[in-house]
């Protein structure tokens, strides 16, 4: 058999988490709460679930929701996006990145990525025909080297993926940023792939800048948002993309065969409780930054260093203090030995700096933190 991904193994989010579950490892590896979505929510499901809302829902999402997504972008964003035309719902981020790589990109396009990236992002552009470029973030900042960036532009670059907030490092981009990235394109036919399913998980007073909010950057953008970030329910794989007509059009063709829509009761569920609950979303900020505080807070007296996280619900730390195991050998030692799962850094390279940077999850309970901190704090 010849395999398509032939150098493609089983994510590390699995295999940490398998690794978890044989040792009984505190997990703070795989990126989901061990606390439960909104009482208001799960009552909104049940409903739907007992009223019947059991079978195919529209292929591009069900209208409710899509009226109250384009409500939202924009109350947040300033983006007037048709309900129509421009919103999809998706079976999870995953497949909307998907549906827009493969949609637009084919034999002999480039597509340029960040390290270190999300995993998905360079096998889709592989099954699409392409060819991912990969250019490392500086560190230990992780912002854009514009100058590299540049130099690797070409007439065969076809899209550009950029994720803010941005996992693994927890970094988020500015609106200098966004305009950075608008001068370099603006007379080539480039499109970008904008991961922001971490949109409400922006710590310090900073504002999530979404490629929605950019003029420019929005008429040639796919934009691409997570439910089950927001409402704590990652199971529930729901998530949208919202893009320009044009785009759209080509990502419906995609999608409708992928997973052609998504779960019925669900996404009424959801938009009911878009439209009773706003606050939500907009409580999530204070929400993760008093679990960034807490745990880092607890880590403190540790021989870890970091700087707390700009973004999303992940903490890098530096383990150089401690051991000058690689990464992977690091985090297995701590599973194994300690009973604390964790990310490392390296898989998310094409090519792996050999650093001492490690990733925590910390969208966990505060007896969850601490339990891992007293280990921690040990080493």
């Amino acid at each position: 058999m010849r395999s398509k991904l032939p150098q493609v193994g089983t994510t590390i989010f699995t295999v940490m988490t398998r690794m978890a579950q044989q040792h009984n490892a505190i997990n703070l590896s795989q990126g989901f709460p061990d606390f439960d979505c909104p009482a208001a929510l799960r009552e909104r499901v049940s409903f739907y679930l007992n009223d019947r809302r059991n079978q195919y829902a529209p292929m591009t999402g069900v209208a409710e929701l899509r009226e109250q997504i384009a409500l939202k972008v924009a109350q947040l964003y300033g983006c007037q996006a048709d309900a129509d035309q421009e919103i999809t719902v998706t079976s999870g981020a995953t497949e909307a990145l998907f549906d827009a790589i493969q949609a637009v990109i084919g034999s002999g396009d480039e597509v340029i990525m960040f390290d270190p990236a999300y995993d998905s992002y360079d096998p889709a552009v592989q099954l699409a025909g392409g060819t991912p470029v990969h250019i490392p973030l500086t560190v230990p900042d992780y912002g854009i080297d514009w100058q590299a960036l540049s130099d690797a532009i070409n007439d065969r670059t076809r899209m550009i993926i950029i994720n803010s907030p941005h996992n693994p490092s927890g970094s988020v981009l500015h609106r200098s940023d966004l305009d950075q990235l608008a001068e370099l394109i603006r007379d080539r036919d480039i499109l970008v792939l904008s991961d922001e399913v971490y949109e409400h998980m922006v710590f310090d007073g900073a504002r999530h800048e979404s490629v929605l909010s950019h003029p420019e950057l929005r008429e040639r953008s796919f934009a691409v948002f997570s439910f089950g970030k927001t409402y704590h329910a990652t199971g529930w794989k729901a998530a949208y993309c919202v893009a320009p007509a044009a785009l759209t059009a080509e990502f419906r063709k995609v999608h409708q065969f992928v997973t052609f829509t998504s779960t019925s009761f669900i996404q009424y569920a959801i938009a009911d409780f878009m439209r009773d609950c706003p606050e939500h979303h907009l409580e999530l900020p204070a929400f993760y930054q008093q679990k960034r505080d807490t745990f880092c807070s607890l880590i403190e007296p540790s021989r870890f260093t970091f700087t707390p996280s700009a973004g999303t619900y992940f903490q890098c730390v530096d383990f150089s203090a401690i051991s000058d195991l690689t990464d992977m050998e690091f985090v297995t030692w701590l599973c194994q030995e300690h009973g604390v799962a964790t990310i490392p850094l390296s898989p998310f390279y094409a090519h792996a700096p050999g650093s001492s940077i490690i990733r925590f999850c910390f969208c966990k309970d505060d007896s969850t933190l601490e339990q891992a901190a007293a280990i921690l704090n040990k080493l």
